[in-house]
């Protein structure tokens, strides 16, 4: 059945693999998911928070709070259950099964968001009005949803093709999901000044059509007599690997490194809308503008610095990245203007879509062949892991020096700089030998 299968796939080349029901499916889930992602997630859950409860200096501070503990809490769940998906997989080969459950229930969340935040509920909690409350609380939701969805999606791609095609597949994926992001931010069209709130209902309407294709065409390849495995095997698993990482110096070094960086990354990422429009005075539709220029720059950057890659060795490319990613959040930590504040915005587009092409393929140099599904895992791991801390830190900043105003969120980007630098530090202790 195992080979029927892959002489099936070997059929399809060039545009008839794109074209193929399952992988186009695959890949408009991704625009789907993408939708969600900039819309809910970076765009305006966290300005719906700003305009609700900044509503001067000392406020805008704790509406960061908000935003970075509830991606915390919501990244911290994802930690606690990945390692089950993971034995899921294992033990059934069923993918598309729990990519539709997430999937509808983060749409259920991000729809009930939408109706919550424009109730006025007359009871508070801890000062905090019922409605909101709620919203959060969905929000955290709908991000875990969300992300469990992803655990099984990425998994996906290795029954969409051979092994030579799936690199083309995933870029086949990462381009469509571009488009996602233009199709969300459609729906800024129809939001009235500062109803934030307008987006969640249509966001979530739009994931559900564009993830309709993955429901319809794909079909689920489900193993069998496979051999039984206990539920929470997935947590001896990631110990059992770490363990490993003893005899693999540069593995381990690298993960710190990883650890750092792309906690700088993920949380930049959550807490950029609010931070452009509270220090830098950014409206609504300029930071649109500068979300969809960030988009194109991460697409530059991925091509640009896979040439660099290869060129180079990816050891020295993500130095670069790193460098990159330190300036970019120097300038926006100082920015006093909005030029400043451009040129920081695009170069970390760049810095974004060029770590995850430089480090993926550094992963791969550096992990021995037979164990190197092991350390992927514990790598994509350890990632979840950082999107806790990052949060976490930025937010906990926001909260103690809320009374600074806006230096306490210049504080807090401060300290993902910092993060950067003690990545960089790390990487730069791993011995290589120089591509010439």
């Amino acid at each position: 059945m195992e080979r029927t299968k892959k002489n099936h796939l070997r059929k399809n080349e060039g545009l008839a693999l794109y074209f193929s029901l399952p992988v186009l499916s695959w890949a408009i889930y991704d625009a789907a998911n993408t939708i969600f992602s900039s819309n809910i997630n970076t765009i305006f859950f966290p300005m719906y928070l700003q305009e609700v409860v900044g509503s001067n200096e000392v406020q805008s501070q704790i509406a960061s709070t908000f935003i970075s503990y509830a991606n915390a809490i919501a990244s911290f769940l994802l930690v606690l259950f990945s390692p089950l998906f993971g034995v899921i997989m294992d033990r059934t080969g069923r993918k598309k099964k729990y990519i539709v459950v997430f999937t509808i229930l983060t749409i259920l969340c991000t729809f009930a968001m939408g109706v919550f935040a424009q109730m006025t509920l007359p009871k508070t909690i801890v000062s905090i009005p019922m409605s909101l409350l709620f919203v959060i609380i969905l929000f955290v939701l709908a991000k875990f949803f969300y992300q469990s969805s992803l655990v099984f999606y990425d998994n996906m791609i290795s029954d969409l093709g051979t092994k030579e095609q799936l690199p083309v597949i995933s870029g086949f994926g990462v381009a469509v999901g571009y488009i996602g992001t233009l199709i969300g931010l459609t729906v800024y069209l129809f939001i009235e000044n500062g109803a934030f709130q307008q987006a969640f209902i249509p966001t979530a309407v739009l994931f559900a059509v564009f993830s309709l294709p993955l429901f319809v065409f794909m079909k689920d390849t489900p193993k069998e007599n496979v051999k039984k495995q206990s539920f929470f095997s997935g947590y001896k698993e990631i110990y059992d690997t770490f363990k490993q990482l003893k005899s693999y110096r540069k593995i381990f070094i690298f993960m710190l490194a990883y650890f750092f960086l792309n906690d700088a990354l993920a949380t930049t990422i959550a807490m950029m809308a609010i931070y452009a429009k509270a220090i830098v005075g950014f409206s609504t539709g300029k930071f649109i503008i500068l979300y969809l220029v960030s988009t194109i720059s991460s697409i530059i950057g991925s091509f640009v610095f896979g040439l660099i890659a290869k060129a180079k060795g990816s050891y020295q490319a993500i130095k670069y990245v790193g460098v990159l990613l330190v300036i970019a959040l120097l300038m926006a930590t100082i920015a006093w203007n909005e030029l400043i504040f451009w040129i920081a915005g695009s170069m970390f587009g760049v810095a974004l879509g060029s770590m995850w092409v430089t480090t993926r393929s550094y992963i791969v140099e550096i992990t021995p062949e037979d164990k190197r599904g092991q350390f992927f895992g514990l790598f994509a791991f350890s990632g979840k892991v950082s999107s806790i801390i990052g949060p976490l830190l930025y937010g906990s900043i926001t909260l103690l020096f809320a009374d600074l105003g806006n230096v306490a969120s210049r504080m807090a980007l401060g300290s993902l700089l910092i993060l950067t630098v003690i990545g960089l530090f790390i990487h730069a202790s791993i011995q290589e030998k120089k591509v010439v």
